[in-house]
């Protein structure tokens, strides 16, 4: 362990790692920049998991709590579209201002960013219109009830009408990990997630079901002016300039080829999803309830782990800019080990308090049971799950999309859901075979990245 590290007080280091201040994560000690970038990661995420379970929570205490927490479910559902995208970009933008931070060439970093937010922003103007414009029609065709449906719309229309705000935060966070401030990050998506909890239970007192929608965009919203006025105003290693929107031909074309790569892998991914919530919804209210309440539960824990892979993706980013691709690797498996252990413990911990936590969460028996079965299940496979978020991580921050989509599709579209529909409908196992489907796939998909990981084909990727 670096001395200065070992000498150095918990606390003092946590202090140390929440400051915002430059860090060259190309030099130094690997286990002080891994955990340097990763505790404002986790500490980013762990209030993503609050903002994931508070509209569940409080509608849950609603009169018509199956109704509502189906809406949410199914809008849910095909919104990872959006995410995908989102996410898609972001992990483009991380790559690129990586690449360049790690070459030292910070006008390139922040011209890039500037492009990433252009290709965004012209994205999400057709996905709000048609989400806003289709909102009954994609509750129906996700298989939600009449009651739902009249239920959940304005719900769902909000949802989608105010996507840009979901793009933004999660594309500019994309630009500040790739720089390595993880803090400004993190700020933002406790800024927009403290907003929405403020928000959520008033808002959900006056206006039911479409209050929770309001309360989720103003929140995100203000994370993004919080982003903006650092990316434009702050002090940070990145600074955007209004010239640096001017459109990039070169930039853009490398950003969408990396992006769009990025969105099929996520995409796979989530299509998966929608098709097992589809599946689900055979099974009445009370399952689609229940699996959707397991699900926000399940990632509650889930998303600190993927804070903590983030940081890989920039280690790997900034290393291989810096030409030290042996290091990247080293960076990729002491973060994997340190989620890997996180992970084990969630385990232990699922195993005694599932049924007090989905029943604290909702007070339907009915969906309790269904919620408490799938998280004893789907949580078997958090260990391969923790390591596998780090590798994939570690491939997209290369700049290597194709890789982790290849496998996403040979382990969702050709696996799970075959096996989900094996299992729950021709065998009638029910939703227990979806949560089997869901475990065993997550886990393959894992090992296969490992495996290929270890060759080290993403070393060599140009962008």
């Amino acid at each position: 362990m670096n001395q200065t590290t070992s000498k150095t007080p918990v606390f003092a280091f946590i202090k140390q790692a929440l400051k915002g201040e430059h860090q060259d994560f190309t030099q130094g000690s690997i286990r002080k920049g891994v955990l340097m970038l990763a505790i404002p990661m986790i500490l980013e995420m762990m209030l993503e998991s609050v903002f994931a379970v508070v509209d569940i929570f409080f509608l849950g205490r609603t009169e018509h709590p199956r109704q509502a927490v189906s809406t949410v479910v199914l809008t849910e559902s095909v919104l990872t579209i959006i995410y995908s995208v989102a996410i898609a970009l972001s992990m483009g933008a991380t790559a690129v201002v990586a690449r360049r931070v790690g070459e030292k060439d910070m006008n390139m970093a922040a011209k890039s960013g500037a492009q990433a937010i252009n290709l965004a922003l012209i994205i999400t103007v057709v996905i709000s219109i048609a989400g806003a414009f289709f909102a009954p029609h994609i509750l129906q065709l996700m298989g939600g009830s009449a009651e739902v449906i009249a239920w959940g719309t304005p719900y769902t229309r909000i949802m989608f009408g105010g996507s840009v705000v979901i793009m933004l935060l999660f594309l500019i966070n994309g630009i500040f990990r790739g720089a390595g401030n993880a803090v400004i990050a993190m700020w933002s998506l406790w800024i927009a997630n403290g907003c929405n909890i403020i928000l959520c239970p008033i808002l959900i007192h006056y206006y039911g079901l479409t209050g929770a929608a309001i309360a989720t965009t103003i929140g995100r919203g203000v994370g993004v002016l919080f982003q903006l006025y650092h990316l434009f105003k702050g002090k940070g290693l990145i600074r955007i300039k209004r010239e640096h929107f001017k459109l990039d031909l070169g930039i853009f074309k490398t950003l969408f080829d990396i992006s769009w790569v990025g969105f099929l892998q996520f995409f796979i991914a989530s299509a998966s999803w929608m098709f097992l919530a589809r599946l689900i919804t055979r099974f009445g209210d009370d399952a689609v309830a229940g699996y959707g309440l397991a699900i926000r539960i399940l990632m509650f824990f889930l998303l600190p782990a993927w804070g903590m892979s983030n940081a890989a993706a920039t280690l790997v980013g900034q290393n291989l800019g810096a030409q030290q691709p042996e290091r990247a690797e080293q960076s990729v498996w002491k973060t994997a080990r340190y989620n890997a252990i996180f992970m084990g413990l969630v385990i232990i911990l699922f195993l005694f308090t599932s049924d007090y936590i989905t029943a604290f969460m909702n007070k339907d028996a009915g969906v309790v049971k269904i919620a408490t079965e799938a998280i004893h299940i789907v949580s078997l496979g958090y260990i391969f799950y923790g390591v596998g978020m780090v590798v994939t991580s570690a491939f997209n921050g290369a700049g290597d999309t194709k890789t982790p989509t290849f496998i996403n599709f040979f382990g969702f579209w050709l696996f799970q859901i075959p096996v989900a529909y094996l299992l729950a409908i021709t065998l009638n196992w029910g939703p227990t075979g979806v949560f089997i489907a869901i475990v065993t796939a997550e886990a393959g998909i894992s090992i296969a990245g490992v495996i290929i990981f270890r060759r080290g084909a993403w070393k060599k990727v140009k962008i």
